[in-house]
């Protein structure tokens, strides 16, 4: 399948020129403007983008700052078309990420020699970054069965609550609720890492952990160390590597899922936005499969009620803006049967 490389200049002959020279290896879309590209980046994704620097409205640079700061175009490698050599263009625009620059007037062998390179070693780094995601996922997987395969009650926690995360994060993004935090994430790492966030229940006791009543006060006490337990838990593996992304999520989730937000929770009784968004997020989720859920102490409750007593605890258990979200897709959270 022939890969589709976007040219970007506000000269027509520059763009005939780049066509004559890659149309027979690649699919090429030829671009006027910056704005023209960004359009067109909304219906697809090309492999790579040849980027003119002096252009009206939206310069190379403008554009490629854009550009890295949408998770979704980000991983595009830019090439710059320019005729400057000035050593300080070559600076700013590394620094804002481009892999390479090809001067005008260009020789069709070198610029489709340089488009090659950049996309083999793309494809590489594609390649690589999806074993490491695949090994992170398995991690994950087997952590996560371990902790449930010792908690009788909670059959399929993991695995709902992880669902509801996505559906929570996805349709918060959708109503610009926490935009900025939420584009600042991995979301594909951060959904998988809230398997992780009961980690600490494999230091707590069988006798506890599967005790089909109430729990004492003290047996209650030594419950909530599972939070402080699988913090400590992922920074013994953080203290052994150096590719923490994935495990700096995890101990978020472990650590902050029984806050407050009214500061009334554990283990640290943070209040408020100081709660990281993953502790705020899984509140929702954990709380909501833990009444919908049999459990030996007690009967499911149903949807309707579980939703009713989240929204009850809005602005003091739970952040009101995600709560707020959770009412307008609480049917999807239904929806979920595993």
């Amino acid at each position: 399948m022939q890969k589709t490389i976007f040219v970007i200049d506000d000269i027509d002959t520059n763009l005939a020129m780049a066509n004559e020279a890659l149309k027979e290896h690649y699919r090429v879309m030829t671009l006027p403007s910056a704005g023209k590209m960004f359009k067109l980046l909304e219906k697809m994704k090309p492999d790579l983008i040849l980027l003119d620097i002096e252009m009206p409205e939206v310069d190379g640079f403008e554009a490629l700052r854009r550009l890295k700061e949408n998770d979704s175009q980000a991983d595009i490698p830019v090439i710059f078309l320019t005729s400057m050599t000035d050593s300080e263009v070559e600076v700013r625009g590394f620094q804002l990420g481009v892999v390479d620059f090809v001067i005008k007037p260009f020789s069709a062998p070198v610029l489709i020699n340089r488009i090659k390179t950049h996309l083999d070693i793309d494809s590489i780094i594609r390649e690589r970054t999806a074993k490491l995601q695949n090994l992170q996922n398995a991690i994950i997987f087997g952590f996560a069965d371990m902790v449930e395969g010792r908690d009788e009650g909670t059959g399929g926690h993991v695995d709902r609550t992880a669902a509801y995360v996505k559906i929570l994060i996805e349709a918060m993004a959708a109503n610009g609720v926490y935009t900025d935090e939420i584009k600042k994430m991995n979301l594909e790492s951060f959904v998988s890492s809230a398997r992780l966030h009961d980690v600490g229940k494999i230091a707590i006791s069988d006798i506890i952990l599967n005790k089909p009543g109430k729990l004492t006060d003290e047996e209650f006490a030594i419950m909530k160390t599972h939070t402080t337990e699988g913090e400590g838990a992922i920074d013994q593996i953080i203290s052994r590597t150096d590719d923490v992304e994935f495990l700096l999520d995890a101990r978020l989730f472990a650590g902050s899922h029984h806050e407050r937000w009214d500061g009334k929770g554990y283990p640290y009784k943070l209040a408020g936005e100081n709660i990281p968004i993953h502790g705020r997020v899984m509140a929702v989720a954990d709380v909501y499969d833990a009444l919908v859920s049999e459990r030996p102490y007690k009967k499911a409750f149903s949807s309707d009620e579980a939703v009713r007593i989240i929204m009850e605890g809005a602005g003091t258990q739970f952040d009101p803006a995600i709560a707020n979200v959770f009412y307008e897709i609480r049917k999807q959270f239904e929806a979920i049967k595993i």
